[in-house]
């Protein structure tokens, strides 16, 4: 059994273990042992700020793609099986698509002189062009446009298990549409949000190519942080302490969500 899966445990220590390993040594070691990385992390404002706005921006991408990803899922679970494949279809439809060329499309719609803008001053809404991009708000949008299969789809996993015989057990007993979804169907659902929520609040967290061309700078999360600690300061030290915080921060994430749903589940698994 071991020869039989000593090929999956080797692709595991070369690709995992060896440079999350080598992460975190070089966030102790410079010339020695030390803590003064995260000595910086923990006491210095910049970081503070960053983490605080990727939680920030994290949790507002999370709550929005529910409110936009749950009826989408509940109407691919509605209607009949040629629908559902056409609307899911649509969903995964951007991952044909590059992250990379997706953010410039959102700036390219968003700038002062794109398509939003233009239209918006073509209707007379506007007299001079909206702050869409390089802030939080675009960083959000688009953000929020490129996780959004990952929250419809666990979410459609979920409601596709429900069985359609409790709404019209709920029905006959003389409950309305309305109350038969609150008291039955959404809580049975309530499994697909958390792992729907789990997977974009992660997700959302690592972040760097949208909010570095749509944020223009200005919107500093940690993946941004860690890029500047090595490109602008040589501090290789200081980027590797900020990634096994962030690291730290993911694992507690998925401790916790644990207590209430199986990780098979949140990943997809099952």
């Amino acid at each position: 059994m071991l020869a039989l899966v000593s090929p999956a445990l080797l692709v595991i220590l070369l690709l995992i273990v060896l440079p999350v390993g080598w992460l975190a040594w070089q966030s102790i070691y410079h010339d020695g042992f030390t803590l003064e990385n995260y000595r910086r992390v923990f006491t210095e404002d910049i970081y503070w700020r960053s983490f605080a706005l990727t939680f920030e921006i994290s949790l507002a991408v999370t709550v929005i793609a529910l409110l936009l990803g749950y009826p989408v899922a509940y109407l691919a679970n509605s209607v009949p099986r040629g629908w559902s494949i056409l609307i899911l279809s649509l969903v995964v439809l951007p991952f044909w698509t590059s992250v990379l060329v997706r953010a410039y499309a959102w700036l390219a719609l968003l700038q002062r002189t794109g398509v939003i803008n233009q239209f918006l001053r073509y209707l007379e809404v506007i007299s001079e062009p909206l702050a869409l991009v390089h802030n939080t708000f675009g960083t959000v949008v688009a953000t929020v446009h490129i996780l959004l299969p990952f929250m419809v789809l666990p979410l459609y996993a979920t409601m596709q298990k429900i069985p359609g015989d409790l709404m019209q057990a709920g029905a006959s007993l003389g409950a309305s549409p309305s109350l038969t979804f609150v008291r039955v169907f959404l809580p049975l659902s309530l499994p697909g949000v958390l792992a729907g929520c789990t997977m974009v609040f992660v997700l959302c967290l690592g972040f760097y190519i949208t909010p570095e061309l749509l944020g223009g700078g200005r919107t500093v999360m940690v993946s941004m942080l860690v890029s500047r600690n090595v490109e602008l300061y040589n501090q290789f030290g200081a980027a590797s302490a900020v990634a096994v915080v962030l690291l730290l921060s993911v694992l507690v994430i998925f401790f916790v969500v644990s207590r209430f749903i199986s990780l098979d589940r949140v990943l997809g698994q099952r």
